[in-house]
């Protein structure tokens, strides 16, 4: 993932998702309707029974987790929203686990033999595979690399690690391949998406990593689909049977000038939960200018950003676990097929939830249609201080480039 690892672009674009129906982008030349409709089911989650030592199943838990952080500053990221580390720098380690214990965040790590010693450990609630098999491996100091790790090797070190622990999940973190079928790094087997389907069968959760803000290639530099594209693939890939989870960045990484906004976070995560994932990794390590491990924490501006927008994941955590909605339920028609506007639409508590974003970074205007709403409702625009009315079933409303809105209709 991790590390100054860099990203690009698949040439037929993303498909662009309106919970279900997927069409190809026009602007790379595959033609998109201007009315999308948002129909896609979520993936299956595998039942709590499943994995009793694993994550919370509550309806209000949603995984945000961070990127082989230090345990000492466990503490500071639980203030700012996030509930789970993923990765220990050579560990687990009995101080780490310990000092992960006692500020109250969970932790997936490697399974070594201390890991091993604490089965019993509530701390600990997943194992995972080394990081990025799917690119082309080091083959040590001034030997260049080889070619990435075979998937029938991530399925048999799977195995090994359900033999050892079945009660646990085990996450698989996979590379900008993912979601770029150009991606160079993986050597011999770029260019070969087919290799994915047999990757996912390794793993209970998986995640993946690109990074466009700070992508170093034109073909994906600032392109925040890419985040979307990805997701969307490995739910495909997973047949919607496993959760997905996407990681995000928010630092400059390596890149010598680029570094995310808040909005270019925001949109990245809203795009994620959107097309499926049902998890996020942030990515805070920095290189330049200099090498900080924990770059977020003292970033003041974007600490502030991502604080509020965990709270505000958490906070929509049972709408976001909700069943899914039947194929049909919400139709949007955007006055650009240049500028998709991508939706996930849910029922809560009596409510209807559509969470829409700016799949471009330009403006659009989107009508939404919710089937079976009648006369007229509020709409809130939660976050906003503001509201709109629908009107049999429609509202309108206007979205920057990569902007973000999240509706609550009230039901009449």
């Amino acid at each position: 993932m991790h590390g100054p690892t860099l990203n690009s672009v698949a040439p037929d674009g993303p498909l662009v998702r309106t919970r279900g129906r997927r069409r190809r982008h026009p602007a790379l030349g595959l033609g998109l309707s201007a009315l999308v409709a948002a129909l896609a089911v979520h993936p299956a989650e595998p039942t709590a029974a499943a994995w009793p030592n694993g994550l919370p199943s509550t309806p209000d838990f949603f995984p945000i987790a961070v990127w082989l952080q230090p345990p000492a500053r466990a503490a500071a990221y639980r203030a700012a929203g996030i509930n789970l580390y993923v990765g220990l720098w050579r560990g687990p380690t009995e101080a780490q686990l310990a000092a992960l214990r006692a500020a109250g965040m969970k932790v997936i790590c490697t399974q070594n033999d201390v890991g091993l010693a604490h089965r019993d450990d509530p701390t600990l609630v997943g194992w995972m595979h080394d990081d990025e098999p799917d690119n082309a491996q080091p083959l040590g100091e001034g030997r260049g690399y080889g070619p990435p790790i075979a998937p029938a090797r991530i399925v048999a070190d799977y195995e090994r690690m359900r033999q050892r622990d079945p009660t646990r999940p085990v996450l698989l973190n996979l590379g900008q391949g993912v979601a770029w079928d150009d991606w160079h790094g993986r050597g011999a087997r770029s260019r070969h998406p087919e290799d994915y389907p047999e990757y996912v069968k390794g793993a209970d959760i998986v995640s993946f990593d690109i990074y466009p803000v700070t992508h170093d290639r034109p073909a994906v530099s600032s392109n925040l689909w890419y985040v979307a594209r990805g997701v969307e693939r490995l739910v495909n890939w997973t047949g919607g049977a496993k959760p997905v989870w996407s990681c995000i960045e928010c630092t400059r990484i390596a890149h010598p000038t680029a570094k995310p906004t808040p909005h270019q976070v925001r949109a990245a995560v809203w795009m994620a939960l959107i097309h499926g994932a049902r998890g996020l990794i942030y990515f805070v390590h920095e290189w330049k200018p200099r090498f900080h491990e924990s770059a977020l924490l003292d970033d003041p501006e974007m600490l502030a950003a991502v604080t509020r927008l965990n709270r505000q994941i958490h906070e929509l955590a049972p709408v976001l676990n909700s069943p899914a909605l039947p194929p049909g339920t919400v139709r949007v028609q955007v006055a650009d097929d240049g500028a998709p506007v991508a939706t996930l639409v849910q029922r809560h508590a009596g409510a209807w939830y559509v969470f829409a974003v700016a799949m471009r970074d330009r403006p659009a205007r989107a009508r939404f249609e919710l089937a079976g709403l009648r006369g007229e409702a509020q709409v809130q625009v939660l976050g906003e201080d503001r509201t709109l009315r629908a009107r049999e079933g429609s509202f309108e409303d206007a979205f920057t480039g990569y902007a973000v809105h999240l509706y609550r209709v009230a039901a009449p």
